[in-house]
């Protein structure tokens, strides 16, 4: 069952987001939102529901305040500053590691499109063992580029078949990559993995990585 959260941030910003641990997870994977999308996104609560499904507790959090949510969807201009993205993702990150319950798990990122380029600079820019994997679906890490030399979690890259800009701007961004990664390149599917079938191989993908990456590491410490 999910529990309703909020994280406090300065300047009295108050971050809402939604709470699942399945019985027995071995660890965490927050989500990091892009592109005007937040913890409502259908496509977002599909793959953490698959991923609770697999073991995993999710984190799926607003990074727009509601005020700032409204003044993206008139200007589109938040939903590109990774700055602020980025920094609100690592808080996420370290407001799981303060907490009783949760300090325990390997926490990994899920992040979709610009959220991709959030969650790799937060992974770039907290200690090495903060984050532990990252998950890009449809992701914009060309956003991150100056960071992705410093990421040192795996990272794997989901992209649609028939997405032939974002496959090249993730293709250039593997090879600027000096940590474990992997390119998957989902044949068919476009931008949101809208096809039949397309959304369930990106869940696929990501419980593998995270139970890889994760859920060994949680075992290892049992």
């Amino acid at each position: 069952m999910s529990e309703a959260v909020s994280i406090e941030l300065p300047y009295a910003v108050l971050l809402q987001g939604d709470l699942n641990v399945p019985r027995g997870a071995r660890g965490i994977v927050a989500f990091a939102h892009g592109s005007g999308s937040g913890r409502h996104s259908p496509r977002n609560r599909f793959v953490a529901e698959k991923l609770n499904e697999a073991g995993l507790a999710t984190l799926l959090m607003d990074l727009l305040t509601e005020e700032e949510g409204r003044i993206d969807e008139m200007t589109g201009e938040l939903r590109f500053d990774i700055h602020l993205l980025s920094r609100r993702t690592a808080r996420v990150v370290e407001w799981i590691a303060a907490q009783p319950n949760l300090q325990d798990f390997p926490c990994g990122l899920f992040g979709a499109s610009t959220g991709a380029a959030a969650a790799l600079v937060a992974a770039a820019s907290l200690p090495a063992d903060a984050v532990r994997a990252v998950v890009s679906r449809g992701g914009r890490p060309d956003l991150a580029a100056q960071f992705l030399c410093k990421v040192t979690c795996p990272v794997l890259l989901v992209v649609g078949g028939n997405d032939d800009l974002v496959i090249g701007l993730n293709e250039e961004a593997k090879e600027r990559l000096k940590c474990p990664s992997q390119l998957v390149i989902v044949p068919g599917a476009t931008h949101l993995f809208e096809e039949p079938g397309a959304l369930e191989k990106v869940a696929e993908l990501a419980a593998g990585w995270f139970l890889r990456h994760l859920a060994a590491e949680g075992l290892e410490r049992a």
